[in-house]
């Protein structure tokens, strides 16, 4: 049995993707924000960590992190799964080649959390590397995606 979507159901397919991606960034920078409040605690004392520590930004950091690895996974699947379903094959570019390296980025730095949470500064400091170089990353995806939209409403 072979399941054939309208051609408007894969029209409109071609938009989740990216509004799901453009989320994901906003997340990311959500995620960033706490990381460098989680940073900001550790290195305070006094009434301003007692007050930082109420903020909960390590809990927050983590929980964000953990659905942002999930949803950012998904949404590569499923842009990929969009396209392969609308055009028969994958476009092999670099949108596809970038979006393929953040996600072996964030799953890469998702498993440093058991190092980091028993102190390994060296995990610390490859987190936060990894992630700016993400943040980077997604910065151009989401650049080089609106092109790819643009094309699509070009060529309807």
């Amino acid at each position: 049995m072979s399941l054939e979507l309208s051609s408007e159901v894969k029209y409109w397919l071609n938009f989740f993707h990216p509004v799901t991606m453009w989320g994901l960034l906003a997340l990311s920078l959500y995620a960033a924000y706490l990381g460098l409040q989680v940073q900001r605690t550790r290195g305070a004392q006094g009434d301003e960590k007692k007050e930082l520590i109420k903020g909960k930004y390590n809990i927050k950091h983590y929980q964000m992190g953990s659905i942002l690895l999930g949803l950012m996974v998904t949404g590569a699947i499923g842009g990929m799964a969009v396209t392969y379903i609308n055009n028969g094959k994958l476009f092999v570019g670099p949108h596809l080649l970038a979006g393929l390296g953040m996600t072996g980025l964030i799953a890469f730095s998702a498993s440093l959390s058991p190092f980091m949470q028993k102190g390994a500064n060296w995990a610390r400091a490859t987190h936060i590397l990894l992630n700016f170089a993400l943040l980077g990353l997604f910065t151009w995806q989401a650049i080089t995606g609106v092109q790819i939209v643009q094309r699509i409403l070009t060529n309807a």
